[in-house]
């Protein structure tokens, strides 16, 4: 943490030659179990990374943003035209004007600001880059600006920024972990009524790890087979009678499934229904301190995404199945699919054995090689200074 704020740092100085008014940081993160299920209504159970992004700012005098990224040394300027009009600024920015866009749109009197952005939350690899620097942003402009927004609204107004600003079809769950984490704890959500509950996750007193492996596979079609995969269930709730495919319960399944014409439906369907009462089950778990037992769920939760919802790769089966081998007690993808991570539960001292396996398996099969990181379950956004 305090490498990248003392980058995020070092950057405002050098970019606008003045001291930040303050530092704000807001985390990855990593969803234990729940993928698919959050824009379908159901359950998730993410949780914040030790990884941080960290936004230095000071108010600006004329009603304009400016911002600068370490990811990209030309700084980029918009003022209230490109701030309230979706789409007029793209690329990483967009994240940042998407953020003042929803705090205009719901009537905040947002202050012009410099930022500079650095961060040691990896991009592209569905650890959630994007929603720290939303989530980072938010606080920043909260705090300059001296604007009184409940904790509790702050998840949907950043998942507004994505969806309508950037246009990416997320759920409110990537949000709300980085938003309401909180340290030693996975974030129990029902996304449809956004209730919490922090369940513990106390992985030193288990003398567990969790091993996160980036598969390093390029994301191949994901925003559009994401789309696609969002559109499958939203039909096939329609079809079924329901609101949304939460509303149909494990017990019922075999009922539901044999009113759906096509076999891709009905593996659609089968994934979330199940998917959602991996959830339950894993919370129900942890809630008595069974922590090794939910090893089995994490392993079916990604045999389900890819033989039922078919978003893995090459990459991500190859690391599972070598985690597995080498005694992970589960091992599944997380994140939205077609690349990004793995997660593994691991004895602690066996972290370093289990990341070799699968730098191993990945040697054998020609792929590059996977990088590893041990995590723990770490608190949510907040002022450093």
């Amino acid at each position: 943490m305090s490498d990248v704020a003392a980058r995020a740092t070092a950057g405002f100085r050098q970019r606008y030659g003045a001291e930040p008014a303050g530092r704000w940081a807001a985390p990855g993160r990593v969803n234990l179990i729940g993928e698919h299920t959050d824009y379908n209504d159901g359950f998730v159970l993410p949780f914040a990374l030790p990884l941080r992004t960290v936004v230095a700012a000071a108010v600006r005098d004329d009603g304009r943003w400016s911002v600068w990224s370490e990811l990209d040394d030309e700084p980029v300027e918009f003022g209230p035209a490109e701030a309230d009009e979706p789409g007029r600024v793209d690329g990483w920015a967009a994240y940042v004007a998407g953020v003042v866009w929803a705090l205009r749109a719901a009537g905040h009197a947002v202050p012009g600001a410099r930022l500079a952005i650095a961060s040691d939350v990896p991009v592209g690899s569905g650890l959630s880059s994007s929603a720290a620097i939303e989530a980072a942003v938010l606080a920043a402009l909260l705090d300059l600006g001296g604007l009184d927004l409940p904790a509790g609204r702050w998840p949907r107004l950043a998942q507004r920024a994505e969806n309508d600003y950037v246009g990416a079809p997320t759920g409110i769950m990537d949000q709300s972990a980085v938003i309401r984490g909180r340290s030693g704890h996975a974030l129990f959500l029902d996304c449809r009524t956004e209730a919490i509950e922090q369940i513990p996750f106390d992985l030193d007193a288990a003398g567990l790890a969790v091993l996160v492996i980036d598969s390093r596979a390029p994301h191949r079609h994901a925003d559009g087979e994401y789309a696609a995969r969002r559109k499958s269930c939203e039909r096939a709730a329609k079809a079924l009678g329901v609101a949304a495919l939460r509303d149909v319960a494990a017990a019922d399944l075999d009922a539901a499934l044999a009113r759906l014409d096509d076999s891709e439906t009905r593996r659609r369907v089968r994934h979330v229904v199940t998917e959602d009462q991996r959830v339950l089950d894993t919370v129900e778990l942890l809630r008595a301190g069974r922590v090794r037992d939910i090893g089995p769920l994490l392993t079916a939760s990604h045999a389900s995404m890819r033989d039922d919802f078919e978003i893995t790769v090459p990459e991500i089966d190859t690391a599972v199945e070598a985690a597995l081998a080498a005694g992970a007690y589960g091992a599944r993808m997380t994140g939205g699919g077609f690349g990004g991570c793995v997660l593994a539960l691991v004895d602690a001292d066996a972290a370093d054995a289990v990341a070799a396996a699968v730098a191993a398996a990945y040697a054998d099969r020609g792929f590059t090689a996977p990088g590893t990181l041990t995590v723990r379950p770490a608190g949510g956004v907040a002022r450093l200074d």
